[in-house]
């Protein structure tokens, strides 16, 4: 029975293709570049084609206060409930805003162009082209008529923001709580534990005065370089603390951006600078983020006419596994070797992501979807970002032969 059913569900997904291309490359022509996240059109035509498959699409729009906190100008979260029957609910989460194109592309950004079999475009890979792996894993589902269950497409707009306006408000509000999670990923590699990270502003104030007379004045670049020393000063230590997780790495810390000064013949009054740490699963995030304001304030204690005040922008939570996880992780496995033609690994990655969330509420959850092996080789967050086609079908059959047994038990 089971045979059969896989069957059916691969012939159906063979005679789709076309559709599946065409349904991807609707959702590569519209923007939705986050900054600056005004991403409701998007969503919009993403329910269309959603609702022109067959599905019923729930438009949850997030209230304009909180979208603006985080960043962005309009959000609208979908979601499609396919209930098979009483059973476990798999949720399967992809967001569609993007990282802005940038330069350098060979191709219109927005334009889905195929070549080699591979089409371009930004979002392509990174992750709308888990819309098109969810959404016809689903349907095809339906084609093998024997499942039982509940599959829930989370389609969602903020991830390059954080996730709080995503699956994170989702679950908040109530509108979900999966028995477990799948979210965006890539073909060759199952990911099921990944870093936190920490975004700190640093402002650092004194007084400004002539260049002719930087005596008067307090100078915050001065103070500035001296807190950065010792921000640096921790980068060989971390090297030392490896996580126990495949993948992972050890905790790193970057300075991204700073800013401050008047003029060239001015002494400083204000230098700002924003500091990336990656915490690893093994950290505590709280614990991580005290010990770095304490190392800020300790290295401008001293210096005369100096302030230092610290904000917080960003605190993700690492990915951790959660009990039940596995059972994810040996179905996409299993239908992946027959697939693929090769086994692939369980295994953490050094980024984050907004399967985050749904471990945070104790779901078991893991990253699948369509991609090439590295995110080098996609171009994720780079000109010519691309998506090899036949990675898409063949990703999708593994998700919808894996709902199929997670569903059955």
């Amino acid at each position: 029975m089971t045979h059969a059913r896989n069957a059916e569900m691969l012939r159906w997904l063979d005679s789709q293709r076309d559709a599946q291309t065409r349904f991807l490359a609707e959702l590569v022509k519209v923007p939705s570049d986050n900054p600056p996240g005004a991403c409701a059109a998007h969503a919009e035509r993403a329910a269309t084609l959603l609702e022109n498959l067959g599905f019923a699409v729930e438009r949850h729009t997030v209230p304009g206060e909180l979208v603006r906190a985080n960043g962005m100008v309009s959000a609208v979260n979908l979601i499609v409930r396919r209930r098979f029957g009483p059973g476990p609910v798999v949720g399967l989460n992809a967001h569609g805003d993007v990282v802005p194109p940038g330069e350098g592309w060979s191709v219109d950004p927005y334009g889905a162009a195929i070549r080699d079999g591979w089409m371009y475009g930004r979002g392509v890979a990174v992750s709308k082209s888990d819309f098109a792996t969810y959404a016809f894993a689903v349907k095809a589902l339906e084609a093998g008529a024997q499942a039982r269950g509940t599959v829930e497409l989370h389609f969602t707009y903020d991830e390059e923001a954080g996730g709080a306006v995503g699956p994170a408000w989702l679950l908040s509000e109530r509108l979900t709580k999966p028995d477990f999670a799948i979210s965006a990923g890539f073909s060759y590699t199952i990911t099921t534990a990944h870093n936190g990270c920490l975004h700190l502003e640093v402002a650092v104030r004194g007084k400004s005065a002539h260049a002719a007379q930087p005596a008067s004045g307090h100078d915050a670049l001065e103070a500035a370089a001296q807190i950065l020393n010792a921000l640096y000063a921790q980068r060989p230590e971390l090297a030392r603390l490896v996580s126990k997780t495949p993948g992972i790495g050890s905790p790193n810390l970057t300075v991204g951006l700073i800013k401050g000064g008047i003029n060239t013949n001015v002494v400083p009054d204000l230098v700002t600078f924003r500091l990336d740490r990656r915490i690893i699963p093994e950290e505590n995030p709280a614990a991580v983020e005290a010990a770095l304001r304490r190392r800020i304030e300790e290295s401008a204690r001293g210096r005369p006419g100096i302030g230092v005040e610290v904000r917080r922008v960003l605190l993700a939570e690492p990915l951790v596994p959660r009990a039940g996880a596995e059972k994810l992780v040996s179905a996409i496995q299993r239908h992946a070797r027959d697939i693929l033609g090769e086994g692939i690994a369980a295994e953490g990655v050094p980024l984050y992501t907004d399967a985050r969330h749904y471990s945070a509420a104790g779901i078991p959850t893991v990253l699948y979807g369509a991609g090439p092996r590295t995110l080098g080789e996609a171009n994720a967050h780079r000109a010519d970002e691309r998506l090899k086609l036949d990675d898409l079908y063949k990703a999708t059959k593994i998700v919808a032969l894996a709902l199929a047994d997670v569903l059955d038990g």
